[in-house]
């Protein structure tokens, strides 16, 4: 049997890829044939809903290493139940090697998915990511394209072990590399650190971004329950594929797309998730994104109205003491949603890809350790969602992680002392007359989405060497640029507007006094307003670090942290409606 592009299915909608393959025509002789040279037999192209498997398996990032396997999962899921796979791969940003930041990139990921989506015969998605920006940057691209989409996070790496003890990606390898400057340590040991820390395929086991995206992608109900924290070496990572390649077929039957399950309701969910896990800062900027794609106005306030009160129920680095391998073990993702649910602080009939609400799907998840995931009357840390600062400094907004922060810091007031690059930064922090004490606050400017260009993991600057020989180990840090989900410190983060977009950030000067008072939700420079216009006057704007390519093209078009750093032409969504015939 044969389907022309606009039968209906027994009453269900028709498929959108029998646009290309349901045709007797010259059009559809050309679009079959040359599929049929990979061995595929005629009944492939008869009705059968055509799932595209968007992989962003590469050798350049070791994270993902193991996708090509995984895909496989997914492709006998999807033959399972009928539908045809067709793997296509995707730009695959590296965090570990992508230089200056995988960030700068995200949305031009976004902008391959999305398009390869659209331009090919594609009835569902299922979407393979890992590495920190993969996800972020193929939900936005699925959501533009807005077809029935399941996601399979790639899953954390096994535990870093290191002389008997737990060490964490990113988390141990800051702690470690203060101590080598410190002299705590020696070149030995920390090579010997370096070679069992990562000891599988998978992204970073801490609650680093990586883990933190994951876990979003379970609360925004897009991936399969469990989810975030399956180890990539276990064994049930693979039966987690294979089940949502048998899923995304009958998805495509019941025409339920992306925006059905990317609601308002679900974004309130995840926001709630992320301070409940002490997720990675680098979630806001990337869920405001992903909401941009969708339609939904999310903004800084809701963060902070919506993860104000929640407290952490997660001991994981770098907020604490486990890894990801611990939280799978102990009950993983589904226990804190059923202990957010139990509190009314989640929205328990929030569609979610399996077909059913999320409140349904953790109703009976059980917890099998409470030192790892704490009950919510007696957290880990109490109220540590993620704290959105404004005042004079950051008039759009600034973030911090307070889970991860001193306390001893949260209400601080110091002496700036100012950077206007990274590369002064990293040169000034090994100088011995650098005029700095432990009161002092470091501030880094041009790191933003412009600055850098793409907004670096840059933020939580190292502690000046003088510094660390007197035992300090952290220090109120303010800048328009990211940090990894894995670091730790009392650091203000994603300064809105940056610096180089000519934000007061650019115009804080050295001995200015900060005051960082994270209670009452302010960063403030105490510089009065006629010093600051004259300031502003006097500046010269930086040159652009790009004349062309894409560089220039994300220079000229990214929004700022506060509204996603997205590119302005590409918030919204399109669809997927059928391109005109090639030929």
């Amino acid at each position: 049997m044969t389907h022309d592009d606009d039968t209906p299915r027994d009453g269900r909608k028709p498929l959108r890829s029998q646009a290309w393959f349901g045709r007797q025509d010259k059009m559809g002789f050309y679009y079959r044939s040359f599929l049929k040279n990979s061995g595929q037999p005629h009944d492939r192209f008869e009705g059968r809903p055509v799932i595209g498997i968007c992989n962003t398996w590469s050798e350049l990032n070791p994270c993902n290493q193991h996708f090509r396997a995984l895909a496989e999962h997914v492709r006998w899921g999807v033959l399972d139940a009928g539908g045809y796979p067709l793997e296509f791969p995707v730009s695959s940003l590296g965090e570990v090697t992508m230089r200056p930041t995988a960030m700068l990139f995200r949305n031009l990921a976004a902008m391959d998915v999305e398009e390869a989506i659209r331009a090919h015969p594609l009835d569902g998605i299922v979407l393979l990511m890992g590495c920190d920006k993969t996800t972020p940057a193929l939900l936005m691209g699925a959501a533009s394209a807005d077809l029935p989409t399941i996601g399979v996070s790639g899953g954390p790496q096994l535990r870093g072990v290191y002389r008997g003890q737990l060490i964490g990606s990113g988390t141990n390898i800051i702690s470690m590399s203060e101590q080598l400057r410190a002299g705590e340590v020696t070149l030995r040991d920390f090579h010997e650190a370096e070679a069992g820390m990562n000891r599988s395929a998978g992204s970073c086991m801490t609650m680093g971004t990586a883990s933190t995206m994951a876990s979003m992608v379970e609360a925004l109900g897009v991936s399969l329950p469990e989810n975030a924290a399956i180890p990539a070496a276990d064994a049930r990572r693979s039966l987690l594929a294979r089940l949502s390649g048998r899923r995304i077929v009958e998805m495509v039957d019941e025409d339920l797309a992306l925006s059905k399950i990317l609601t308002p309701q679900a974004f309130e969910n995840a926001i709630r998730t992320l301070a409940a896990i002490g997720g990675s800062t680098n979630a806001v900027v990337h869920l405001l994104a992903i909401a941009g794609r969708i339609g939904i106005d999310l903004t800084l306030d809701d963060f902070d109205r919506l993860g104000r009160d929640v407290h952490c129920l997660v001991d994981l680095m770098p907020s604490g003491r486990f890894l990801m391998e611990d939280f799978y073990y102990a009950g993983g993702l589904p226990v804190v949603l059923r202990e957010l649910a139990e509190r009314g602080l989640l929205h328990n009939d929030a569609p979610t890809v399996n077909g059913r609400p999320i409140g349904e799907n953790v109703q009976s998840a059980a917890c099998y350790n409470r030192e790892v995931i704490t009950p919510f009357e007696a957290p880990f840390k109490a109220e540590a969602g993620i704290a959105i600062l404004t005042g004079n400094l950051a008039p759009n907004g600034a973030v911090i992680k307070p889970s991860a922060a001193s306390p001893e810091l949260m209400n601080h007031t110091g002496r700036a002392v100012v950077f206007e690059s990274v590369e002064a930064m990293h040169h000034a922090v090994n100088d011995e007359d650098l005029d700095i004490d432990a009161s002092c606050v470091m501030v880094l400017k041009h790191c933003g989405p412009k600055g850098y260009p793409g907004m670096a993991e840059v933020g939580n600057m190292p502690i000046p060497q003088k510094l660390l020989r007197q035992g300090v180990r952290d220090m109120v840090r303010i800048s328009d640029a990211r940090m990894s989900g894995t670091a730790y410190g009392t650091v203000v983060l994603h300064v809105a507007p940056e610096a180089t977009a000519g934000g007061p950030l650019a115009f804080v000067q050295n001995g200015d006094l900060v005051t960082l008072d994270v209670a009452a939700r302010s960063l403030h420079l105490h510089v009065d307003e006629a010093e600051l216009a004259r300031r502003r006057e006097a500046w010269v704007p930086p040159v652009p670090h790009a004349e062309r390519g894409y560089a220039k093209l994300y220079i000229d078009h990214v929004l700022q942290a506060d509204r996603g750093a997205d590119l302005d032409f590409l918030v919204g969504r399109t669809g997927s409606p059928v391109p005109r015939d090639n030929h």
